[in-house]
């Protein structure tokens, strides 16, 4: 089977040079996945405390982020009656002016507003459903959502009236770039980093070879090409696909990845799209927001803003495959 091999641009040989250090690895549960580390460690590492320290940071970010979290910053925020403000801490403005940041460039493709949306389609915290919402649920969620309606001054943000924040598509890439600023601060410089399949590496391992990660096909499928292995030496990759949550009623299955725009999940064919990005929130957010623009439009995205992105289309039954430029210049 045939291997591509993508790794970063200018890499030179000095980054790559064997490490001393003891490989370690630890992890746990966070944001419904699991997370886990792969690093190399100074003889002197406390690895249960280092494991201890790292399940403190995200349980922290859960605290914040979670929609599942009744206390957590973004439901206390998504309860606030019509003119409220609240106080937000640093990292929770940090994610949502990222995503805000996404929301504008994909003109709405990626919308960290559109919470009421996920719970109709019975993605939320709100819990599973047995059929599609109907015109008339979906326009008023519609009503209810939009990154636009959203102010933020200094600290604090307005909730205007009903909006529903949910950063599932933005918050585990976050958490992967938290980590593994936490482990460098550690000492642990040379890591690789992932979260529910979303993936950050930093240095190398011991022999000086990179943290290769696969660009992951659908359960079931390959890519036509043959394999993808990503060089993770200070980057990030993160993948959406169409397999991932859904649910079938009266023989149409129906995917979690919602179009902000129409509120209805998308149906354009493409069954992944992995981005690769020096930080995990961008890859995170990029790959939503390319998988409801679809393949074309897509990737015409991915091309104006230099995004490293792949793209696994069915059409007539077969799957085709697309990579934009950034991601052909790796690709060698």
């Amino acid at each position: 089977m045939t291997v591509r091999v993508a790794v970063p641009l200018g890499l030179s040989p000095r980054a790559i040079q064997p490490r001393g250090g003891t490989a370690v690895e630890f992890g746990g549960p966070t944001m419904g996945v699991s997370w886990s580390v792969r690093a190399l460690a100074p003889a002197e590492l406390d690895a249960s405390g280092a494991q201890s320290q790292i399940q403190g940071l995200l349980d922290r970010i859960v605290r914040q982020m979670s929609t599942w979290e009744p206390e957590a910053d973004i439901s206390r925020f998504n309860r606030l009656p019509a003119g409220g403000w609240m106080e937000a801490p640093a990292a929770f403005r940090h994610v949502l002016e990222r995503g805000l940041y996404w929301a504008q460039e994909s003109g709405g493709a990626f919308d960290p507003t559109a919470g009421a949306l996920v719970d109709l389609w019975g993605f939320g915290a709100a819990g599973a459903v047995d059929a599609p919402p109907n015109d008339a649920q979906i326009k008023a969620a519609l009503a209810a959502s939009g990154w636009d309606r959203l102010a933020v001054d200094g600290a604090r943000v307005h909730q205007p009236g009903g909006l529903q924040l949910d950063f599932s598509g933005i918050a585990k890439g976050f958490g992967v770039d938290e980590v593994s600023r936490a482990l460098s601060l550690m000492g642990l410089t040379d890591h690789l980093v992932e979260i529910g399949g979303e993936l950050r590496g930093a240095g190398v391992k011991t022999d000086g070879s990179p943290w290769w990660v696969e660009i992951a096909p659908p359960p079931g499928a390959a890519l036509p090409g043959g394999r993808i292995l990503v060089a993770l030496h200070g980057l990030s990759v993160a993948t959406s696909g169409d397999y991932r949550r859904r649910f079938e009623h009266a023989g149409r299955i129906y995917s979690h990845s919602i179009d902000p725009r129409t509120g209805r999940p998308v149906v354009n064919g493409l069954r992944s799209v992995s981005v690769i990005a020096p930080d995990c929130i961008d890859a995170d957010a990029l790959c939503t927001a390319l998988t409801v623009l679809g393949a074309q439009e897509g990737l015409d995205f991915a091309t104006r803003n230099d995004v490293a992105a792949h793209f696994l289309v069915e059409r007539a039954g077969r799957l085709e495959e697309f990579s934009s430029p950034a991601l052909t210049a790796m690709l060698g």
